[in-house]
């Protein structure tokens, strides 16, 4: 006898509310097809989410964003074209999605840090309530509050909803869209099916290619467990994908079609194209080409190192400690779960090819991208949540299997040992005993697994061993959160890369000392000033709202503005000053160099070693051939 249309029924009960109402107690506590324990569980853990993503976190803005989003906010075209400067010469050099919301969010609220972490703490809690759901439906309410708890004390997670990059938006969307196929799945509603696509579509508007790469789960998720012959599985697949590309290439296509005068030039394109922001600058082009940050560094005169392409760089350094504690963990769940998929139901089938090949295909994609920022890793703790939780799950239910124990015993010694390798002795925000904690933890858990003959015995020896594989990444989370770090940080993180860090946050800063004298030196210009990449000109746009002429965009290498039209707003009038660093192969800045006049600094008195350095230059009428 087939089960479909038991699921079907079990979904459908399930979505409505209790009789008692929505505004009742009962209502509150408890939807049908789940025990009285789980919303409250849910709620607080989401309540403990938003208390770990907005404690003391104004600190951690990426300023060349923020100051776009400041940008954006000062004039409707500036919003839809997603505008760097209030001038609108360039875009930011990543899709609007994100932006569009912190924008909406400064209009309303005003520039302040607090505007633009907001949206992220509130779609970060968001997230912790949709992926409860997705895993409720395919695994059961316990499942679905273990996986929440996971999601909750992921470090990656934590970092990145502390500020305002644009993966918060992404993976909040995805899981909305993971939401509707599943939806899609049970039911068997096409219009599920679409809103899929179209949420895939604005996850690609936040994020852009990384979007996609989950679209492989999706449809091997609808594949395995949908209603109706192969045939209209693919056709309705085929109009969920064309409904998602349509969705995701629109703005680029608005963008592409409207006059190139009446835009801004968009950032990360040499030849002012959408389409080579996407799928070069921001797609393709990271796996063998210098990234962004490579290239800006390069510009102006600064070196940083990231960890290289390799197997292994999700597992080491400072990336491991982000995200990659349970991974080790996660895949022998997983390895598990495909053994036993046999005798599994379609909708377990399902749900671990939806987080299965959701895991190992963003795990090979940052293995061997050129550069990995550390709050990417992120995009990795739905799928480690969701297959840790379930496999708790299952292996509580079959605690009394000699076998589930020795599969649970071998991902527990996995787990610590692997945690207890990976722990550094000395870091910020290192916790004194955790070491020991976790190998006391480790142990205990695993000779209980292997003498558990009772049930009493069984059931400690399954609540030890999830506390034993959880209590590292708590630990870390909970430091993030207590030395106020963000998404360009990691935990336990050594002290120089953690100084440089606030060394690079702070220039920002300083912004509030030069904004003064700058003033004072434009005199009548419109322009505050130009500077050599968007970079320099962030803070002193977050903080003025001036226009501040950015030459070559975010990287320093894009052919906007050109020379002639450098030398033509500078006959102008536009503005008289332009930063840049010493020492420039840039033709643009050559000519400054050459025909501006260099303003001396005062002389350091004791200069830092290794400090970033730029030259002043006056230009003005004087000084123009």
């Amino acid at each position: 006898m087939s089960t479909q249309p038991t699921e079907r029924v079990a979904e459908q009960r399930s979505s409505r509310p209790p009789s008692g109402g929505l505004t009742s107690l009962a209502g509150w506590r408890r939807r049908a097809g789940q025990p009285v324990w789980a919303r409250p569980a849910l709620f607080a853990l989401t309540a403990a989410a938003g208390f770990a993503y907005a404690w003391n976190a104004t600190g951690n803005l990426e300023i060349y964003y923020a100051a776009g989003v400041r940008s954006m906010s000062m004039s409707w075209h500036d919003f839809f074209f997603a505008s760097f400067d209030p001038a609108g010469t360039i875009t930011l050099d990543k899709l609007p999605g994100a932006f569009w919301v912190q924008a909406l969010s400064v209009r309303v609220f005003g520039v302040h840090a607090w505007a633009l972490v907001a949206p992220q703490v509130v779609e970060g809690m968001a997230s912790v309530l949709v992926l409860y759901r997705v895993v409720r439906r395919l695994a059961g309410p316990a499942a679905g509050i273990l996986t929440a708890v996971v999601f909750v004390l992921s470090p990656a997670t934590v970092a990145l909803n502390r500020g305002n990059v644009p993966d918060t938006l992404m993976i909040l969307l995805l899981l909305l869209a993971a939401d509707a196929t599943v939806r899609a799945t049970i039911t068997g509603r096409l219009r599920s099916l679409i809103w899929a696509g179209v949420l895939v579509g604005f996850a690609f508007q936040a994020k852009m290619i990384e979007a996609w790469l989950v679209l492989p789960a999706l449809a091997v998720c609808y594949l395995l467990a949908a209603h109706g012959g192969r045939r209209q599985q693919m056709v309705r697949l085929g109009l969920g994908g064309l409904v998602a590309v349509a969705v995701s290439l629109s703005w680029m296509l608005v963008v592409t079609l409207w006059p190139a005068s009446d835009r801004p030039y968009v950032d990360g394109s040499h030849d002012n194209s959408a389409f080579s922001q996407v799928f070069v600058y921001n797609g393709l082009g990271r796996l063998d080409q210098p990234s962004p940050n490579q290239l800006l560094t390069r510009s102006i005169g600064l070196r940083l190192n990231s960890p290289p392409p390799g197997w292994d760089r999700l597992l080491t350094g400072a990336l491991g400690r982000d995200t990659g504690w349970l991974i080790p963990a996660v895949l022998i769940a997983l390895l598990a779960y495909v053994a036993t998929s046999r005798s599994s139901s379609r909708l377990a089938r399902a749900g671990t090819a939806l987080w299965g090949i959701w895991l190992i295909v963003l795990l090979v994609t940052f293995s061997v991208s050129g550069e990995v920022n550390s709050y990417y890793a992120a995009a990795l703790s739905p799928p480690i949540a969701a297959l840790l939780g379930t496999a708790l799950v299952l292996a509580w239910e079959r605690r009394t299997d000699p076998r589930a124990r020795g599969i649970s015993a071998v991902a527990v010694a996995a787990s610590c040992g692997y945690a207890v390798w990976l722990l550094p002795a000395s870091g910020v925000g290192t916790v004194a005993g955790l070491l020991e904690a976790e190998i006391v933890l480790g142990v205990a858990a695993l000779m209980l697994l292997v003498i558990a003959a009772g049930t009493t015995i069984s059931k400690a020896a399954i609540v030890l061993a999830t506390v034993a594989m959880l209590v590292v990444p708590a630990a870390a989370s909970a430091s993030v959160v207590n030395n106020a770090l963000g998404p360009f940080d990691t935990p336990f993180e050594h002290q120089p890369a953690w100084k440089l860090a606030r060394a690079l946050g702070a220039i920002g800063r300083q912004t509030e000392v030069l904004l003064a004298p700058l003033e004072l030196a434009k005199r009548l210009q419109p322009d505050l000033m130009a500077t050599q990449t968007a970079a320099v000109a962030a803070p002193f746009i977050y903080d003025s709202g001036q226009e501040v002429l950015p030459i070559g965009g975010y990287t320093g290498t894009i052919p906007e503005p050109t020379l002639s039209a450098l030398k033509a707003m500078i006959a102008r009038g536009d503005f008289h000053l332009v930063i840049q660093a010493p020492v420039v192969s840039d033709p643009r800045l050559e000519w400054v160099a050459h025909d501006c006049l260099p303003l001396r600094p005062a002389a350091e008195s004791s200069p830092t070693p290794g400090r970033l350095r730029f030259a002043v230059y006056y230009c003005g009428p004087n000084s123009l051939p």
